[in-house]
Order: structure tokens, then C-alpha cells, then sequence
């Protein structure tokens, strides 16, 4: 009998609440996760769309504060052989866009620029209060005045011969130097070694004026050699992310080719540095971008050099002159982000591998 009443108190009860399923609570924080980067990611970016918007708008388009955000210009339709302002009229509680044709005080007249052969329009009001009508009209001129005003060709390839040589530099001496800290027993290794990476707290700047002074003394001011041969002594950052990925390399492949009869240099260009290529080419981009933003260095050396600078130096020197022309500037630092951003879009899956596992050793 108990029994009985237990299962029809329990048929009768109100049913619980059930809590999420495991799938809809990972569902949910997945949904939570992808609006938060979502909003981040247009948060970061909105200043790279401001750039693009302003570079395609000429002087009139910024300085119209009625303007939308897209480049976009006050619409005109060819009135005989004159052009008149097309204007957002409201008449019977519906806006059109119509084109002035004779101004008045109290009433105009305007004629529909869709069907001009039709009977004028007089509209009761004063139209300076009327809004324009604009249509899109983006300024590609801007690109093409930018690119010659500061003869980007020469600066581009100013720039990425100053890299290019660059990277060539800093990959052969830090290769050498990595390879030998990760695969060569020697005394005070260990001390050498964390000599070498304390050097990276050492500010630039302080190495800047008996550095400047000793290229001054024999000569290289106003040429491109303080600016590469420096890079063909190694760099603290890019021998340490490099022994580290080196170190990830099983030792046993080092023994197979010293088997088979292969030294120490063969080992190095069969054996290692196929197997380190994500960082190889970490380190290639990491050196490139920073010799393609590098902007003091240049501009001490090869400030009286104008045919030797790089894009950093060039387009500081343009945004003084153009400071009145924001779309000139706009649309020239877009110009210069177009090779930097394609070599990383080209090595993105080969770069975050190598920055990734470049830390973790065996």
C-alpha cells in the first residue's frame, strides 16, 4: 500500500528542473568564447578599416562632417549643361532624392533624376535645410598619387634588400652559434651561454653612441653597412629560439650520418636544419619584419642618404610634408603594409610552428 502512494505522489509531483546537458553547456561556452573574440578581433582591427576607408576619400569627403563613413560624394545630375545638387526631398511622407533645378526662398523646383522628362516637382520650403544625397565614389587616385609623390618603387627595394641581406646575415651566424651551443660539449658553455642571453636585456640605446661613433670613424655613415653587417654577428633571441627547436632533434639522427661518414657541417645541412625548418623560417620573419619597421638606425645613418632609405624613414619624412592630406598618408602606410602582410599570410602555418615549439626542448 505504501508503495502504491509513493508512485502517485511521485506521478502528481511537479517535475525538477533539469540542468544543461554537457553538450549544450559546451555549446553555450563555445558561443560565449566566439562573440568575445569576435568583438576583439573588430575592436583590433577597426583602426586598419579606418585606414582604408580614409585613403579612398579626397579632402572634401573628410572635411564634410555630413558625410557617411564610406567614401562617398554629394550626388549632381546634368541639368542644361549645368550640374545641380540632388537633395533628399520629402514630399507625401516619402524621402526622394531630386535634383534642384531653380532655388527659391519659400518653394523650388525639382525634377527626378530617374525620369527628367517628366513635369518639374515645386516643393514648398526652404531647401538648404535639405540633406544631400550621396553616392559612393571612392578616390583610387590616392594610391597611385602616394606611389609616385615618394617614388615607392625605389624605397621598396631599398627596404627589402636591407632585410633580405639582413636575414641572410642573421641566419647563417645564428644558425652556426646555435648549432654549436645545442650539439658541442666546450668549457663554460653553460657561462657562455647565459652571458649570451643576458645581452637581450641590454638596451639598444646604450650601445647606440660608441656604435655610431666607431662607424663613423671608419666611414660606413651614409651607407647601408651599419645596418647589415652587424646582423652577420648572431643575435642573443634568434640563437636561443633556435639551439631550443635544435634540441628537439633526436641526437640518434646526428650518430646515423656521423655512421654513414657525414661531419659536422654535413650533419648540420642534412640532418639539422631540414628538421628545423619551422623555426629557420620563425626567425627569418621575425628578423625581416623588424628590418622592414626599423626606423631609427636608419634614420641616423642614412639621414643625409635619401636614395638609400627604407619605407620607415621615407614615409615619416612624407607624413611631415602631407600632414594636411591624411588620405595621402592613409593610403601610403596601407602601401607599406602590403608586403609584410603577404609573406606572413604566405609562411603562417610554417611561422606559428616554429615560434610555438621553439621553447620546448627534450
Amino acid at each position: 500500500m505504501a508503495t502504491t502512494l509513493e508512485k502517485v505522489k511521485m506521478a502528481t509531483s511537479e517535475p525538477e528542473h533539469s540542468s544543461p546537458t554537457p553538450g549544450l553547456r559546451r555549446f553555450l561556452a563555445g558561443s560565449i568564447v566566439t562573440l568575445f573574440a569576435s568583438l576583439l578581433l573588430i575592436g583590433y582591427l577597426s583602426p586598419l578599416g579606418y585606414m582604408a576607408v580614409t585613403s579612398l576619400k579626397d579632402l572634401p569627403m573628410i572635411s564634410d562632417p555630413s558625410a557617411p563613413l564610406l567614401p562617398s560624394a554629394p550626388e549632381t545630375f546634368e541639368f542644361e549643361g549645368e550640374q545641380v545638387p540632388v537633395l533628399q526631398v520629402p514630399i507625401d511622407g516619402e524621402i526622394r532624392p531630386l535634383a534642384l533645378v531653380q532655388p527659391g526662398r519659400q518653394s523650388s523646383l525639382f525634377i527626378d533624376p530617374a525620369n527628367p522628362e517628366a513635369a518639374p516637382i515645386e516643393w514648398e520650403g526652404r531647401w538648404r535645410q535639405l540633406e544631400a544625397n550621396y553616392t559612393t565614389a571612392p578616390v583610387w587616385e590616392n594610391y597611385t598619387t602616394s606611389w609616385n609623390t615618394l617614388d615607392l618603387t625605389r624605397i621598396l627595394f631599398n627596404t627589402f634588400a636591407i632585410a633580405a641581406i639582413g636575414v641572410v646575415g642573421t641566419l647563417a651566424s645564428s644558425i652556426c652559434v646555435a648549432y654549436g651551443f645545442s650539439r658541442f660539449r666546450f668549457p663554460f658553455k653553460r657561462t657562455l651561454f647565459i652571458i649570451l642571453i643576458a645581452t637581450i636585456v641590454l638596451p639598444r640605446y646604450v650601445t647606440l653612441v660608441p656604435t655610431f661613433a666607431f662607424f663613423s670613424w671608419i666611414g660606413w655613415v651614409g651607407t647601408w653597412l651599419p645596418l647589415l653587417v652587424p646582423h652577420f654577428f648572431a643575435n642573443a633571441y634568434n640563437i636561443f629560439l633556435l639551439r631550443q627547436y635544435f634540441l628537439t632533434v633526436p641526437k640518434a639522427l646526428d650518430e646515423a650520418a656521423l655512421i654513414d661518414g657525414a661531419g659536422p657541417l654535413r650533419t648540420l645541412w642534412s640532418v639539422i636544419l631540414p628538421n628545423a625548418t619551422p623555426a629557420i623560417v620563425a626567425v627569418s620573419l621575425f628578423h625581416f619584419f623588424f628590418a622592414w619597421n626599423d626606423f631609427f638606425e636608419p634614420l641616423i645613418y642614412l639621414a643625409a642618404r635619401p636614395d638609400l632609405q627604407p619605407i620607415s624613414v621615407a614615409m615619416q619624412q612624407f607624413n611631415a610634408l602631407y600632414a594636411q592630406q591624411p588620405h595621402l598618408i592613409q593610403a601610403t602606410a596601407l602601401l607599406g603594409m602590403v608586403v609584410p602582410v603577404l609573406l606572413f599570410f604566405a609562411a603562417q602555418k610554417v611561422f606559428l610552428q616554429g615560434a610555438s615549439l621553439a621553447g620546448v626542448s627534450k
